[in-house]
């Protein structure tokens, strides 16, 4: 195991992050070394403060001279920050503009330690023949890093689902409250991959030199349609309604009204186009497999997590099954 006294993961207090600092404190067997977790807010960090060797620290990461500061004295930093809504200028300073500042301050605290390591995540279906904002500008930070002299991996994972994802949950919620399902971008395809499954492999990464300046896709077992994934949530979770595909000028009609609603939108018209390229494993890309990492399938996370009659002792239960990787 490669000795990493600090390591920096930005966007800790999200979903994934949240999976990736449990899995880092397993790493270091619960003692020794330090997980540096930057936030906005304080409370955004109150699920992963009772970690053991995981330290929130208040700061915006999209000021230079912090982002330097917290560089500077990291062993490795891991980037999972990330949006799925908002204009293209949000995509350009999240998605370009941040991997492009974090690159050089890494490249300025390598020329110190010489031995940084940069973990960035990015998504499947990367690539020119994109169309949505999301894509195109999750390439533009690859780039930026690939134009850098640093120490990176790049992890793709395809659409990620576990117990607290906006996704599988969100479609069970929605079958809850609608007799029908009008659904945009049906027949999208999707190959989802279990956030536990992303957290180890982004943990073993740090832990194999051999990753560095390659890209590593994260893919689970089987492919779906977004259809069939959400009759499977409605399924699970014991709501299962009827789902209507939506031809593509109604499908389009329909994501700008949502883009039109109060909050979060549940689709917009960007997240159409990032559909329309296939959100899958490419043939002899290296995988997890790669990573001695068998991935786990929907069937084997989410009937435990979504089913409401046998509650979150039997996610609990599912989870410490999975947990056999070591």
């Amino acid at each position: 195991m490669t000795e990493l006294k600090r390591i920096l993961v930005l966007g800790g207090t999200g979903f994934v992050g949240r999976s990736v600092c449990a899995r880092l404190v397993r790493r270091n067997g619960g003692a020794g070394g330090r997980i540096v977790v930057p936030t906005r807010r304080a409370w955004h960090a109150d699920a992963i403060r009772s970690l053991p060797t995981v330290e929130p620290v208040l700061a915006d990461i999209h000021d230079d001279a912090t982002l330097r500061r917290l560089v500077a004295d990291a062993d490795a930093v891991i980037n999972l920050v990330a949006i799925l809504h908002g204009s293209a200028a949000a995509f350009e300073q999240v998605h370009v503009g941040l991997p492009t500042r974090l690159a050089a301050a890494c490249e300025r605290a390598g020329d110190a330690t010489g031995k940084l390591r940069l973990l960035h995540v990015s998504a499947l279906g990367v690539g020119p023949p994109a169309r949505s904002n999301y894509l195109k500008s999750k390439a533009a930070g690859e780039a930026a890093l690939r134009a850098a002299r640093i120490h990176r991996t790049v992890l793709r994972p395809s659409v990620i689902f576990g117990e607290a994802d906006r996704f599988l949950n969100l479609f069970a919620q929605m079958q809850a409250l609608l007799p029908v399902v009008p659904l945009a971008g049906a027949a999208a395809q999707f190959q989802p991959v279990w956030v536990e499954d992303v957290a180890e492999a982004i943990v073993r990464c740090l832990d194999t030199p051999e990753t560095i300046s390659r890209t590593i896709e994260c893919a689970g077992p089987q492919r779906y349609t977004l259809a069939e994934l959400v009759r499977l949530a409605g399924q699970w979770s014991g709501h299962e309604r009827p789902v209507w595909p939506l031809p593509a000028v109604l499908g389009r009609l329909q994501a700008l009204l949502l883009e039109c609603l109060p909050g979060t939108p549940l689709m917009s018209r960007d997240n159409l186009d990032s559909m329309a390229t296939p959100n899958i494993a490419t043939e002899g890309m290296p995988g997890l497999a790669t990573l001695g990492i068998v991935p786990s399938g929907l069937a084997a996370v989410m009937p435990a997590v979504l089913d409401p009659k046998r509650g979150a002792a039997s996610a609990l239960d599912v989870f410490r099954a999975h947990a056999r990787r070591d």
